[in-house]
């Protein structure tokens, strides 16, 4: 039988008898040669699709929890689904946590994020992402205005400094630091006020040099300041609850506009609480991060 004659009986051009013309030693020889080509087929078919695999990145994040909160408290969910999903984590107990009482200032707490992000490049991550729930939003847009990272998560932001209503409960106590830090006692712990609309009066222990730094108008905290800092191609996803407090989706929902010089920010509304939302975000999270370090948002 000559080359031709192979091709033409499998398809079916000559009569049906002709295969059966074929002695066994032929199709024995041909079974070697079938696997050779079935090998070489999945050999291009793995080299193919390795290109692609390797061009996942490995994302990390930096997750911060809310005012008063922890690692364990309202993030941890959050946290513990991105990690399943093949993410690098770092989930960090901030000065604000309920252990730490602002024992340190913005400077440093930047610095912890710092670290943390150089232990997640460390690992193995290429993308980086900084977020936080709450006072942690608001902290991770202040990080985000002055280090550049690949995005901004903002969950249910809170805190800022900013407004009118904040700056007047707090005045006694940004008068009393102002005054300590002239005296030069800066570094000498006292009791200072904090303010939430939901709360009220809060006090902080903490000394003056550190209070100024976390609660006066022009400090850290105030997320209007950081807006206008923000690098323009830094892309934020801006979560808003739909069940959030009133005064926080007054505030938040119309304040995403300071972000859409960007075409991949976003704005997400779950249907969530103030505390649930970082719960509530975990598949929207992991969708935009995955977009954003591919270079796929629309």
């Amino acid at each position: 039988m000559s080359p031709s004659q192979g091709p033409q009986s499998l398809s079916g051009t000559s009569s049906g008898a002709s295969l059966g013309c074929h002695k066994p030693q032929d199709v024995i020889r041909m079974k070697p040669m079938l696997r050779l080509f079935l090998a070489s087929c999945l050999s291009c078919l793995c080299f193919t699709a390795l290109p692609a695999l390797a061009q996942a990145p490995v994302i990390g994040i930096v997750l911060m929890h809310g005012k008063g909160g922890s690692p364990n408290k309202h993030v941890n969910t959050l946290a513990d689904k991105l990690q399943e999903q093949g993410y690098m984590v770092a989930n960090l107990n901030m000065p604000w946590s309920g252990t730490r009482d602002y024992d340190v200032d913005t400077d440093a707490a930047d610095k912890q994020i710092e670290e943390a992000f150089a232990t997640l490049k460390a690992k193995g991550a290429h993308k980086f992402f900084v977020s936080g729930h709450s006072m942690g939003g608001a902290f991770a847009l202040h990080y985000a205005s002055k280090y550049p990272v690949d995005g901004v998560i903002a969950i249910a932001p809170g805190g800022s400094t900013g407004s009118q209503v904040y700056l007047k409960e707090v005045a006694s106590s940004i008068e009393q630091a102002q005054k300590l830090v002239a005296e030069g006692k800066g570094g000498e712990k006292n009791q200072f006020d904090d303010f939430e609309t939901s709360k009220g009066h809060t006090p902080v222990l903490t000394t003056a040099t550190n209070y100024l730094s976390w609660f006066a108008s022009t400090g850290a905290m105030n997320y209007a300041l950081s807006a206008k800092q923000l690098p323009t191609q830094t892309p934020v996803l801006w979560i808003v609850a739909k069940r959030d407090y009133p005064g926080l989706i007054r505030f938040n929902v119309p304040f995403f506009r300071s972000f859409e010089g960007n075409s991949q920010s976003r704005l997400y509304r779950p249907d969530s609480d103030h505390l649930g939302a970082p719960a509530a975000s975990v598949e929207e999270i992991r969708a935009w991060t995955q977009a954003v370090a591919s270079g796929t948002t629309k």
